[in-house]
């Protein structure tokens, strides 16, 4: 018997958060924006570097790699509004068709099914569970583990790797529980007990998705950088000139940064800054990768990006409360998952082998890096760039397909809008008289959007928000919130304001990630006239 399976996800929040963003937004806006985020955008977007390549080239070779995969609507153009930029359209959602009698299942984490929907196959780690006979080569559906609560009140998948999936749970599966969401067909690649026993490689290579988006590894390396439209936008409203300084405050992995230096012809100086060491090297190899010779990346924690001298150290004292709270709340952050080094060695001990499974699953610890080395950089002078990006590290509540938000709580938004505040502040003073300074974020959160700008014209009575060129994303929010803890700015735009910020909304017919972008310009004399209540 074929059934059709669809996919009808419902994402999960914390209470509270959930009731701050439903009075923001409106409920029934807000759950537009609900089941938008659980979707990938529906088409890709493709920097073209112009360093190398043109666009008509890179739409040429596109279509003739797309019909030699022998892929459904092989059509892409180049955007109408921006250059250098081409759209590759996906399809979806799609029903899979599955034939009740296979009745094999592989259920995988919530992370690796977020990335299934994006395009990438199933590798081993992302595995938790299958059923019991699972050959290479089998057709099996493939489904998510979300979340939930455990005994400890904390969250977890519940499942243990290497779970036996009793065939009676076929049934509850395919009637749509919570926590576990069908995202596709797939065939195979190993055994159960290879997949159990690996560590690495791909275990089930998709078939039939539920969105189907091209993949273009190995495609024009060093000629495309495929890239989330608001990102793009972002850096062309910065507009850099050729021959500035210009400086990226939190530049990982380098795409703005990449950008930056291509819309300058890569003339100039482009610095970029991340405080994680493999990050840094993350940057320069896309640069090199991309041509891109006037970008320097340094190992530098934003926060300590300014000189100070000795006469503000008292100022600076009155911040040590903050800083202190921030620097607790960065050391929460971990490092993200990277490329595994296989062991040397011929034999590898059990307990070694245990430790690389745990690495493996949650990523480097601090201070193993990938072996490169970076240049250290231990601050700037006040005044140093022409312009200044400041893409802060947020609560990437935009970010899409999201299947769990619940993670976020109001005091954790809260901690985010904190630190955004102090980058701020930072780069306000990196940036010229007369320069320009761009901030933006992919969250939806208006406490650490919206609110950031009335922070920012509030106790920067110099800053000029002004508009932005090309605008693709819609208005801001105008008003304040009643909901939010205390650690946040209650206010945010006045009216007016909101036609001079974009905010990119998953729910609307651009389909993009939730991604917020606002634009200051500094006097050509930068005033001391700064507020002491903010």
């Amino acid at each position: 018997m074929q059934r059709k399976l669809g996919y009808r996800p419902a994402l999960l929040w914390n209470p509270a958060v959930y009731e701050y963003l439903r009075e923001a937004y409106g409920a029934d806006h807000f759950s537009r924006i609900c089941d938008a985020l659980t979707r990938p955008s529906t088409y890709c977007c493709v920097r073209a570097n112009a360093m190398q390549t043109s666009t008509a080239a890179v739409i040429a070779e596109l279509k003739e790699f797309l019909s030699s995969k022998e892929a459904e609507g092989t059509t892409c153009y180049e955007h109408p509004l921006l250059k250098n930029v081409v759209i590759v359209p996906g399809r979806g959602p799609c029903d899979v068709s599955y034939d009740d009698e296979v009745q094999k299942i592989v259920m995988v984490s919530r992370k690796c099914a977020e990335a299934v929907l994006r395009g990438a196959e199933v590798f081993v780690p992302g595995v938790l569970a299958c059923s019991e006979h699972v050959d290479e080569g089998d057709s099996v559906a493939v489904f998510a583990r979300i979340e939930v609560k455990d005994s400890a009140g904390k969250w977890s998948n519940g499942v243990t790797r290497g779970t036996t999936i009793p065939l009676s749970d076929w049934e509850s599966s395919l009637g749509g529980s919570p926590y576990d969401w069908f995202i596709g067909k797939g065939r195979a690649m190993m055994s159960r007990p290879t997949l159990f026993r690996e560590r690495q490689g791909i275990a089930v290579k998709m078939t039939d998705r539920i969105y189907n988006l091209p993949a273009f590894h190995g495609i024009l390396e060093g000629g495309v950088f495929l890239q989330n439209l608001p990102s793009i936008v972002t850096a062309i409203v910065l507009d850099p000139q050729p021959g500035e300084r210009i400086l990226d405050m939190c530049a990982a992995p380098g795409g703005k940064t990449t950008a930056i230096a291509s819309l300058m012809n890569n003339t100039g100086e482009v610095i970029a800054l991340d405080r994680t060491h493999n990050k840094v090297l993350e940057i320069l190899s896309l640069a090199k990768e991309l041509g891109l010779s006037c970008i320097q990346a340094f190992k530098l924690d934003a926060l300590k990006s300014v000189q100070v001298d000795s006469d503000a150290q008292s100022s600076l004292a009155l911040t040590q409360p903050l800083e202190k709270e921030i620097q607790c709340f960065m050391a929460t952050l971990g490092d993200p998952p990277e490329t595994e080094v296989p062991p040397t060695s011929q034999y590898t001990s059990k307990a070694r082998e245990r430790k690389e499974s745990r690495r493996l699953k949650n990523g480097r610890g601090r201070g193993q890096h990938l072996g490169g080395r970076v240049d250290m950089i231990k601050s700037f002078p006040p005044n140093s760039f022409d312009r200044v990006l400041l893409d802060a590290p947020c609560s990437a509540l935009g970010l899409r397909p999201r299947l769990f938000a619940a993670e976020e709580t109001l005091e954790s938004l809260g901690r985010h809008a904190i630190y955004q505040r102090r980058l701020f502040d930072r780069a306000v003073e990196l940036v010229k008289a007369g320069g320009t300074l761009v901030y933006s974020t992919c969250t939806i959160n208006p406490g650490e959007n919206e609110a950031l700008v009335r922070y920012a014209l509030d106790k920067y009575k110099f800053l000029v928000l002004v508009d932005q060129v090309p605008k693709i994303g819609g208005p801001g929010l105008v008003g304040g919130t009643s909901v939010y803890d205390g650690r946040g700015y209650r206010e945010w735009l006045k009216e007016g304001e909101q036609y001079l910020v974009q905010r990119f909304d998953p729910s609307s017919p651009v389909d993009t990630i939730g991604f917020f972008i606002a634009k200051f310009q500094v006097p050509a004399t930068k005033s001391a006239n700064v507020s002491g209540n903010c």
